[in-house]
């Protein structure tokens, strides 16, 4: 079974860091290459550049909690919830015997 996910490019999972505007300050946030393409699919069905969305995101999250804890799961979290809601995750992997 770990072949299955042992064989993935490592292009997918390496961390790439990039400069953000949040709230007024530049950041940085570094996230695997396979959730910054996610997050740029997502921003565009939201008929936003990446940038824009970010932070309408992050506004959001301030206005609902009063501060960012660990936006960067956060972003990964909403990577996973789209793919949910895609019908990407949530059905079992089958692997032959």
């Amino acid at each position: 079974m770990c072949h299955l996910f042992s064989g993935i490019p490592v292009s997918e999972y390496e961390g790439e860091t990039r400069s953000v505007r949040l709230g007024g300050h530049a950041t940085s946030i570094r996230l695997e290459a396979v959730y910054w393409r996610a997050l740029e699919e997502l921003a565009r069905s939201q008929g936003m550049s990446l940038p824009r969305f970010l932070t309408v995101l992050y506004d959001e999250v301030l206005d609902l909690h009063g501060e960012a804890r660990n936006f960067t799961s956060l972003l990964r979290c909403a990577c996973l919830q789209q793919a949910e809601r895609q019908g990407a995750v949530g059905a079992p992997v089958r692997v032959a015997a």
